[in-house]
C-alpha cells in the first residue's frame, strides 16, 4: 500500500470531509446535517470570567465569555467554515462546594441544545427568534414531563437525575477550581 503526502490529497480530503459533514443523516426519523450523533468533542477553555448577579432569593443571572480550544486537532477540512455561529441553550446541574474563604470546587453536567446557527457566508440566522422561543418551550416541556414522570432519560437523550441521586461534584473528571475575586461593579448605560 503506497502513501501519498497529505499536501497532494488535502484538496480531495477536504471535499470528502466537507461532503460527509454536510450530507444528510437521520436520527429518530428526522434528517440533519453536521457531526454524526454519537461522536464527541473535548475542549480546553481559556481563563474566563464567570459573572453572576443575585436577582431573587434562589435565582442568579449569569454571564460567561471565553475562547475554547479543541483538544487535538480537527481533521483537515472537516466541520463548518471559520465564522460560523451557533446559538445554544444549556440546561445543567452545577454542583459547588466551598473549600475555603475564596475557593470553590465546581462541576457542571447537563445538556446543550442547538436553537440556531448562522453560516459564515450568511448574515441571517437559520431560525427566527419566534421559532427559537417555540423550540425552547418544547425543550422545557419535554424536561418537565420527564421530571414529572420520573423517567431517567428524555426523548432527546437528556439524562434526568433525581435530586436524591445527584452528586456533589467531588471526584468528577474535569473538576474546576475557581477563585472568588473582587470585581468593581460596572453599571451599563441604559
Amino acid at each position: 500500500m503506497s502513501t501519498v503526502p497529505a499536501k497532494k490529497t488535502s484538496g480531495k480530503l477536504e471535499k470528502e470531509l466537507d461532503k460527509t459533514y454536510n450530507e444528510f443523516k437521520e436520527f429518530e426519523g428526522k434528517k440533519y446535517t453536521g457531526m454524526k450523533v454519537g461522536r464527541s468533542h473535548r475542549w480546553d477553555y481559556d481563563r474566563g470570567e464567570w459573572k453572576e448577579k443575585k436577582v431573587a432569593p434562589d435565582r442568579w443571572e449569569i454571564t460567561y465569555a471565553v475562547n475554547k480550544h479543541r483538544i487535538g486537532n480537527a481533521p483537515e477540512g472537516s466541520g463548518v467554515p471559520t465564522g460560523t455561529s451557533y446559538h445554544w441553550y444549556i440546561l445543567a446541574h452545577q454542583n459547588v462546594t466551598k473549600l475555603d474563604a475564596n475557593t470553590y470546587s465546581t462541576a457542571m453536567t447537563g445538556m446543550k441544545y442547538k436553537l440556531a446557527h448562522k453560516r459564515a457566508d450568511n448574515e441571517n440566522w437559520n431560525a427566527t427568534d419566534k421559532w427559537q422561543r417555540k423550540r425552547l418551550i418544547e425543550i422545557f416541556q419535554e424536561m418537565i414531563n420527564g421530571l414529572r414522570d420520573g423517567i431517567e432519560e428524555t426523548k432527546s437523550g437528556a439524562k434526568i437525575t433525581p435530586l436524591h441521586q445527584r452528586r456533589d461534584g467531588h471526584g468528577h473528571n474535569g473538576i474546576l477550581k475557581t477563585r472568588a475575586r473582587t470585581h468593581k461593579t460596572h453599571r451599563a448605560a441604559v
